[in-house]
């Protein structure tokens, strides 16, 4: 009877024995498994996140950078399909460059080209109109020569502005980045103006100041501002008034020119600064439609648009009204910020 109790037990403690070492392994097994998830997981979030720091430097503009470098088989996959669409579009972004380099190439040598027969045109319109003045008997054809005579500098200035759009659009236009004296902007601005501004019969005013300027390329900034001086001087009529006014505060410099001229249509607003784009009020009143108008072709406000915003600034454009609310000019603002808001 004893031995047979003495045999049971050693049988259940043979049982507990081996439950316990299964217990231990399953429970060491367990933790293997979990302990080799949580490294392989580590591993994968750092390839992950490698991978993401190697994105953000190719949107940062870098290039030499190699995504095909992982060992693990999903993860080398996903690597090289990224690796092959950034290549592509870095091809892709190369062959823009070619071409916007191509288009530059291009208008400067269509540019080139047409100087020398715009210039012979502008020498043999002037000759023959001083001819005949001379005989006094041909006004009309006078007139129709100074007519052609404008024309001609229109196109010039056209293809000019063509050309520096261009360059701009094709990057190869390259802005510095120096401090701009506002004084010394307005001043050398309005200076090609001054005669133009006599003929057209428009008083200029401007107030600066005192110490205001920005961060920018004086030359290309003064060709902005010309720019927009040059297209309220022709849309104001004689006897109005172009104003300008500089002021500066702790986030920006701002530049705003007024005129007094018939102001902006409302539905050209939106479209002011696109480039040939001419409102109905940019015509005068008794011009038809067809007729060529050496007042403007649309392309000065575009370019002006686009040297500010290259430089980080900002141009809008508005109507001015009265206290009744009635339109009595154009305005536009040029902002160049201190610190980014």
């Amino acid at each position: 009877m004893q031995e047979s109790t003495t045999n049971a037990i050693t049988s259940t403690s043979s049982v507990g024995a081996i439950a316990m070492v299964a217990g231990f392994c399953t429970l060491a097994t367990g933790s293997l498994v979990t302990g080799v998830f949580i490294i392989t997981t580590r591993h994968r979030y750092r390839e992950l996140a490698r991978m993401a720091q190697n994105l953000d430097r190719v949107l940062a503009g870098e290039r030499d950078i190699k995504l095909h470098d992982m060992n693990e088989g999903e993860l080398a996959i996903l690597s090289s399909e990224i690796d092959k669409v950034i290549a592509r579009l870095h091809l892709t972004v190369d062959e823009l460059q070619a071409e916007k380099l191509a288009l530059s190439d291009a208008l400067a040598d269509i540019s080139h080209q047409l100087k020398t027969p715009l210039t012979s045109i502008a020498i043999s319109t002037e000759l023959i109109r001083d001819r005949l003045a001379e005989r006094g008997n041909a006004r009309d054809i006078v007139e129709r020569l100074r007519l052609v005579q404008r024309l001609q500098g229109r196109v010039e200035d056209l293809v000019a502005a063509l050309l520096k759009l261009a360059r701009i659009d094709a990057g190869v236009i390259k802005l510095v980045s120096g401090p701009v004296d506002a004084s010394e902007l307005v001043r050398k601005s309005f200076e090609p103006l001054a005669i133009a501004f006599d003929i057209a019969g428009v008083d200029f005013s401007s107030s600066v100041q005192e110490g205001s300027g920005y961060e920018g390329d004086l030359s290309w900034s003064i060709e902005a501002l010309g720019n927009i001086l040059k297209n309220c001087m022709e849309h104001t009529p004689a006897g109005g008034r172009v104003t300008l006014c500089v002021t500066q505060d702790v986030l920006a410099c701002r530049i705003r020119v007024e005129d007094t001229g018939p102001g902006i249509a409302e539905a050209d607003l939106p479209h002011i600064f696109e480039r040939f784009y001419r409102g109905e009020r940019g015509r005068a009143e008794d011009e038809p439609s067809t007729e060529v108008n050496p007042a403007g072709v649309g392309i000065g406000l575009s370019l002006a648009k686009s040297l500010v915003t290259a430089q980080g600034g900002t141009l809008t454009a508005e109507n001015v009204r009265d206290e009744a609310g009635a339109v009595t000019g154009a305005a536009f603002t040029i902002v160049f910020f201190k610190t980014v808001v």
